[in-house]
């Protein structure tokens, strides 16, 4: 059985009758399990760091990055996707998260999608995948034979590899040719890898992309010079950047960003104007 769902002596005496305790034991167990997970974070930054570096160089040469998961793994990897282009600014199609069972996955539950040993690499192939673009396979147990089996693939076709697991010594981690894993040990709840598995993961993939984003320029200072002004809250966020950045009133960064219709636009021509 894989580390991730063994628990140690001490543990199983503590949380083996979790139904009978109330309701802030509950939570204070949880808050502490969870307290270890930014810990086995910081243990892969080295790794992290490695793969974090390959996909800046693939995407600043023409390259993508595609996410590939099942279940919750595959939904997070969405989740990050899906955020880079109203937070930088980016096309929807060079950051792409895919999940076992496609779309109708993401809310439901589709039995064996999972095991389907081909169906990743043929979902990676209507992308279009090169060996420009880079791959990172998500999977708590680092068994899923969906996604071990498109980045087996992914290694025959020259296209870069990497994988978030949460189990030392996984198939998954010895098929990547850029491993990350993060052993964040038994779960709350045996086996509910959303837990601090889900958590880890979630925590990899926002330093991935954000630390990416950064070294693409799509970040100044640290602010989100990029991002999509689709609400008003958002509006009001970029016109106070502007605001900050070029010492103007309320009405005068607002009219600016409507103008130059992005926070980045209306920096420069403001400061261009001077």
């Amino acid at each position: 059985m894989s580390e991730e769902f063994i628990k140690t002596t001490e543990q199983a005496s503590l949380y083996d009758h979790l139904e009978e305790m109330d309701v802030k034991s509950l939570l204070s167990h949880i808050n502490t399990e969870d307290q270890k997970v930014a810990l086995a974070v910081e243990k892969q930054l080295p790794q992290i760091e490695v793969l974090t570096q390959k996909i800046v160089d693939q995407l600043k040469n023409g390259g993508r990055l595609f996410y590939i998961g099942a279940g919750t793994s595959g939904r997070l990897g969405i989740l990050d996707a899906s955020e880079c282009p109203p937070t930088f600014g980016v096309s929807a199609d060079l950051v792409i998260g895919i999940i076992a069972g496609g779309d109708h996955a993401i809310r439901n539950a589709v039995e064996n999608a999972e095991d389907h040993e081909l169906k990743g690499w043929e979902d990676l192939k209507k992308h279009n995948i090169s060996s420009k673009d880079v791959v990172v396979g998500i999977a708590a147990s680092g068994t899923t034979p969906y996604v071990i089996k498109a980045l087996e693939k992914c290694n025959q076709n020259e296209i870069a590899t990497g994988a978030i697991t949460c189990n030392k010594n996984s198939p998954l981690a010895r098929t990547a040719q850029f491993p990350i894993e993060v052993v964040v040990g038994p779960e709350f709840v045996t086996g509910s890898s959303r837990m601090k598995a889900g958590t880890a993961q979630k925590m990899v993939l926002n330093m991935l992309t954000t630390t990416t984003m950064i070294q693409l320029g799509r970040v100044k200072g640290n602010r989100m010079v990029d991002m999509q002004l689709s609400n008003q809250k958002l509006v009001d966020r970029g016109t106070k950047m502007i605001q900050e950045a070029i010492a103007i009133d309320y009405d005068e960064a607002k009219i600016a960003l409507q103008k130059y219709g992005s926070v980045r636009e209306a920096i420069k021509n403001l400061n261009r104007n001077d």
